[in-house]
């Protein structure tokens, strides 16, 4: 069951949100923590996107526009590597508080809440719509990079924090997607480094049995969905889906802070 539910998920994300420049982690993390450590699934997540990414750089890389990459794509490869430290550093952790609810003992940890309250920010990008039309002048690309790293590191959730500086640098539809999917690469490249380190120094926690099996999964479910969304989404923008994603992250951030997940 639990494989069926994370290559729906996959399929469906990665096909919807493969011209929209951000969504896959997003979408994806909640569903792989409920099966997989927190810092496990933000990892697992990682590599399905990284992999969802280079092929989105096939597609469109070639109208990336480089300068606005390297600008914008740097520092967030800097950044991405103090967030990735940073949740190792979270993970590590002791539990916050126990309580019993509904007969069974819930446990909050400094990685679930913490993530749980970042889903709930992501929410509000889908929610409200204030945060569609948000545009950055590109003369702050930098800042977008650091910031876009940073939690990208710390959580996965960097695509909603590149889009709003990208959209505003007088980039094309097409160079819009390469560019994103150029900095995407470079800081999932620079996470995974050290998400994988850690796991090596088995500081980071071990995958449950099945664990890689889901990851598999994942991964070929992505590109499938990438595959059909190239030919049958070209590009999806439907209030309704962003509603809809907008209400499950918030009920899954909360849910994870609240150490029900």
């Amino acid at each position: 069951m639990q494989y069926g539910i994370v290559a729906l998920a996959a399929l469906l994300v990665a096909g919807l949100t493969l011209f929209s420049g951000f969504g896959l982690s997003t979408m994806l993390l909640p569903v792989l923590a409920l099966f997989l450590p927190v810092q496990a699934a933000v990892a697992a997540t990682a590599i399905v996107h990284l992999l969802n990414n280079l092929f989105k750089v096939a597609l469109v890389g070639r109208h990336a526009d480089w300068q606005v990459s390297l600008r914008f794509a740097v520092p967030a490869a800097a950044a991405s590597f103090l967030g990735a430290a940073l949740l190792g550093y979270v993970a590590r952790q002791p539990p916050l508080l126990h309580y019993e609810l509904a007969g069974r003992v819930q446990t909050i940890t400094p990685v679930k809440l913490t993530i749980g309250v970042l889903l709930v920010a992501a929410s509000l990008f889908e929610l409200l719509p204030r945060f569609e039309r948000l545009a950055i002048d590109r003369k702050y690309l930098p800042v977008g990079g650091v910031l876009s790293g940073f939690f990208g590191g710390l959580s996965g959730l960097q695509g909603a924090l590149r889009a709003p500086f990208l959209i505003n640098a007088g980039l094309s539809r097409d160079a819009f997607i390469g560019t994103s999917a150029v900095a995407a690469v470079v800081v999932d490249v620079a996470r995974l480094i050290v998400y994988g380190t850690a796991y090596a120094t088995a500081s980071f926690g071990r995958l449950p049995p099945g664990g890689a099996g889901l990851v598999a999964v994942a991964m070929l479910a992505a590109l499938l969905g990438s595959w059909i969304g190239a030919r049958l989404v070209p590009r999806v923008t439907l209030r309704s889906l962003q509603v809809i994603v907008g209400v499950m992250l918030l009920m899954a951030g909360a849910a994870l802070a609240a150490g029900l997940a």
